[in-house]
């Protein structure tokens, strides 16, 4: 059970809510100061805190007529805890007096060099990323004040300097790998400045909690061991909270439970409702919801140890390959299809009767096209798509007419009452995704196009989304212009997580009402994660006749130059509607689902191997076609989309069919 820096083991905890002893597993870091408890030690393997005490200036306390109890007083608390035995109860109270003393203000240990703990080197490793996207944006102001400048000689000493800052951005993100790999290596605490192996107790077969025997060789998981600036409880008085609620708001347990019994973080979490319609059919590969959390993730041996294994120094880290794990169980194109996962919003445009309603009606929609695509607290990657490649659906409206008059637009198995959306992967070299959605009866449609170009930026991989969509609003003569936010994978040597950044603007040539969307990135010191604000303004005018602020995939607020306040969007409570796709064995071979099968079946049922070589034959297929072709000196033929300038644009598009159509009055 002791060790030289680290202790873990079973004791009994003292609860005022319960007014009796509770089983806990406790691990005590003497480097971090820190007594982190968990209900159980499978709680513990996840990462699971409940609580902890903090022991920097502590008093230990004990009982002589009790050999078995003890006490820890702290941050004007006491804390009750109950060992198996007197001979179990010293060694703990070695331990937190060893721990103790060594973070006390008042003592100082001659020849104890302070040990950095993992929270300050996780700190330290992010402060430096943080100041490297700091150089990243200099350098993009230095290039900007190059092509201005035209004076030959000062345009060369920029360019110096330029080099040379490139340069150093390029060795300050290997040092960060290289410090990630070097962190990765760390499975052990960290004890008096060098490394041991993972200690456990004493008693291997003493089991507290009914798991069975505990292996020898098993291996402590790395624990959180951030200091909080004060101890916490889960079963103490209001003024401490549990490990989950303490970084959020405190819940009040439900009747009958106990403050222990509280779900944990994955079932807490409320999915958004999903409406269907009648003749959907299910498709467990894709409508079952992806259950795998930060600790299944985690299992699979990080991303760190797939991501670094293949790094070198002087390597171009933008080649580095995702392990297959951490896909998203469908293609990049699926994904953009969830840009209309609340077609109502879109719908409404065309219906509104004056410009100022159209423009606010089209912020409001597009704020709400990005929560349904990334709806995981995990960032996964969607399959890169091949060229060739196409995805075609269409939604069903509730309380739509059933007019089964098909259409002759991009899905002709839809009605001219569905949304219908195709999308195509157009190139490979740079990857570019065209898109397109219309709704016959309602005269509306959106063409765009992606081009995703990817960049290494340290803890994160940024991919910047250049590109655009032209929403035709035909009843009314209008196009509307909109333009996408990049995206963040950050952490990406850990557990990656999304979000989105970037100013974006949508306009309309026609009336001149327009708006601006900022995503922003959350900062290093303080803020929020997924924090967006728009303004939308009348023709020629700088004040903003509507002000938005929230979260992208939460709630979003206006606030009117009227005076009028109200919600905005609200993500969590507006339900997403299912789109409709034919089933995988009615598709041609390069529809997404149909192409991408065996590989999403693997995926799904954790054969990772076999996944992974399905998709490396896929990608090899690609390869030898380009190569083929690049011999023959041909070019891609597209199936939907052809190139019209700088833009992607759909081929037969509503617009051009009505104008053409003999009816037409346009």
């Amino acid at each position: 059970m002791a060790g030289s820096g680290v202790i873990e083991g079973p004791l009994s905890k003292w609860t005022n809510v319960m007014k009796g002893w509770q089983y806990r597993w406790f691990v005590l870091d003497e480097a971090s100061g820190l007594l982190s408890y968990y209900t159980s030690k499978e709680k513990m393997m996840r990462g699971s805190r409940r609580g902890c005490v903090r022991l920097k200036s502590a008093i230990i306390g004990i009982d002589d007529e009790d050999d078995s109890t003890f006490t820890l007083s702290v941050d004007q608390k006491t804390f009750h805890f109950q060992a198996r035995d007197g001979d179990e109860r010293e060694k703990w109270i070695q331990g937190l007096e060893n721990s103790i003393l060594r973070h006390s203000a008042d003592h100082q240990v001659k020849g104890l060099v302070p040990v950095a703990t993992e929270a300050e080197f996780e700190y330290k490793l992010a402060e430096t990323d943080a100041y490297l996207q700091l150089m990243i944006e200099q350098v993009k102001s230095l290039e900007t004040r190059i092509d201005a400048c035209e004076d030959e000689s000062t345009r060369e000493r920029y360019n110096v300097i330029k080099v040379t800052a490139e340069n150093m951005i390029e060795a300050i993100k290997h040092a960060i790998v290289m410090l990630q790999i070097s962190k990765e290596s760390l499975k052990g605490p960290v004890m008096n400045g060098s490394m041991h192996e993972s200690i456990l107790t004493n008693d291997a077969d003493y089991d507290y909690f009914g798991t069975g025997k505990i292996a020898e060789d098993e291996a402590l998981p790395q624990t959180d061991t951030v200091v909080p600036e004060r101890s916490y409880s889960s079963s103490e008085d209001e003024d401490f909270y549990d490990a989950e609620d303490f970084k959020s708001a405190s819940s009040t347990p439900q009747k009958g439970s106990t403050p222990d019994s509280s779900p944990s973080t994955e079932e807490a979490i409320v999915q958004p409702q999903v409406i269907a319609s009648d003749d959907d059919y299910y498709d467990e590969l894709y409508d079952e919801l992806d259950k795998e959390n930060l600790g299944s993730l985690e299992s699979h041996g990080s991303v760190i140890a797939h991501l670094l294994s293949q790094v070198r120094i002087g390597m171009d880290l933008t080649k580095v390959v995702l392990p297959t794990f951490i896909l998203e169980r469908r293609s990049l194109l699926e994904m953009y299809a969830d840009f209309f996962a609340h077609p109502d919003l879109f719908l409404k445009i065309p219906e509104l009767p004056t410009p100022r309603e159209r423009m606010i009606q089209l912020v409001r929609w597009y704020l709400s096209a990005f929560h349904a695509g990334r709806n995981s607290e995990i960032a996964k990657k969607p399959y890169n798509p091949i060229v060739g490649e196409t995805f075609s659906c269409f939604w069903k409206m509730p309380g739509a007419e059933n007019n089964n008059e098909k259409t002759d637009g991009p899905v002709p198995w839809a009605s001219k009452d569905n949304l219908s959306f195709i999308a195509e992967q157009v190139s490979h070299h740079p990857p570019i995704s065209a898109f397109y959605a219309e709704h016959f009866n309602k005269k509306v449609s959106l063409d765009g196009y992606i081009w995703t170009k990817s960049k290494f930026l340290g803890l994160s991989i940024g991919v910047h989304m250049i590109g655009q969509g032209v929403i035709s609003v035909i009843d009314h003569d209008e196009e509307y212009t909109i333009t996408f936010p990049n995206g963040y994978g950050r952490s990406i040597l850990t557990v990656p997580w999304i979000e989105l950044g970037g100013k974006c603007t949508l306009s309309c040539a026609k009336t001149g009402y327009n708006a601006t969307v900022e995503f922003h990135t959350k900062p290093f010191y303080g803020g929020k994660k997924h924090k967006v604000t728009a303004e939308i303004f009348e023709p020629n005018e700088k004040k903003p006749i509507v002000s938005i602020d929230g979260e992208w995939n939460g709630i979003m607020y206006a606030k009117y130059s009227t005076g009028m306040n109200e919600v905005f969007v609200d993500t969590k409570k507006m339900p997403i509607m299912k789109k409709l796709v034919k089933p995988t064995d009615q598709q041609t071979e390069f529809e997404s689902r149909r192409l991408w099968k065996e590989v999403t079946y693997n995926l799904k049922n954790k054969f990772i191997e076999e996944a992974t070589n399905h998709k490396q034959r896929l990608e090899q297929r690609q390869r030898n076609e380009a190569k083929e072709r690049k011999e023959k000196g041909l070019k891609v033929e597209t199936k939907c989309f052809h190139e019209e300038g700088e833009h992607w644009v759909y081929d037969r598009p509503l617009l051009k069919r009505v104008r053409n159509s003999p009816s037409s009055t346009l």
